[in-house]
């Protein structure tokens, strides 16, 4: 069976969390709508270990999707810092935030995003074509995380020739392309089924027990129970960990 560790290409190994991946101090976002303010994000303050699976949990509008933006470097803080692998994430222009994302962020999203006139290997060679791989590279590092998603056999493939769990196995297989610091995941489960969802979340544990740091944003509680940690969020601000 293909492993994670074929498919990286660092020298990640199993184990416990250790140095910290992200570093959040005191993370604020404000909107302005009109004169008024909305405080999406007061005071978060936490650390990811490496090799650490977390997810953030809370009812609706309570700043994890605001939370997610700012840690996939989509948007940045109000207020605080939020470093990743050291680099100070928030500060950084758009050119250096987007090279930033393509090398070390992977994103997998509730509705997949495939791009319906690609194979499944074509969408998952589209970040390392961004990344400036060669097409050999990208087809054979496709490949391999198509073997390790199990999908092997629908490489040809499109989206509209996929279930939704296949579909998305496919958008994390994509996600892991450009070997990310860190996968991070908004709602993955939720548009599947029980039986698929579960299917998908045992990919998320195998994929951190092979070495992959995962945050995940879910009001699912099997893929929330799954996690090593569960940071609770309400009003914008941790109210539990």
């Amino acid at each position: 069976m293909t492993t994670i560790e074929d498919v990286h290409r660092s020298d990640v190994r199993r184990g416990t969390p250790s140095a910290a991946v992200v570093e959040a101090r005191n993370l604020g976002r404000d909107y302005k709508f009109g004169e008024e303010s909305i405080h999406a994000l007061k005071g978060v303050t936490f650390d990811v270990g490496e090799k650490d699976y977390v997810a953030v949990v809370g009812p609706s509008g309570c700043g994890k999707s605001t939370l997610l933006n700012l840690l996939g470097v989509v948007d940045s803080p109000s207020q605080g810092t939020v470093r990743i692998r050291g680099h100070d994430v928030g500060s950084m222009r758009d050119r250096e935030a987007t090279s930033f994302r393509l090398h070390n962020i992977g994103f997998v999203f509730q509705r997949f995003y495939l791009m319906p006139t690609l194979s499944a290997l074509e969408n998952i060679e589209l970040p390392m074509a961004e990344a400036g791989k060669k097409k050999g590279e990208r087809v054979a590092r496709g490949r391999e995380l198509l073997a390790y998603v199990g999908l092997g056999h629908r490489e040809r493939h499109r989206p509209s020739q996929l279930s939704g769990g296949e579909q998305q196995r496919v958008a994390i297989a994509r996600a892991l392309a450009n070997n990310p610091a860190i996968l991070l995941a908004d709602e993955p489960t939720g548009e599947l089924d029980a039986k698929t969802g579960g299917e998908v979340i045992s990919l998320f544990e195998r994929l951190n027990g092979d070495g992959t740091t995962i945050i995940v944003v879910t009001h699912d509680e099997v893929l929330a129970r799954a996690a090593h940690r569960r940071i609770h969020m309400r009003d914008g601000s941790i109210v539990d960990e």
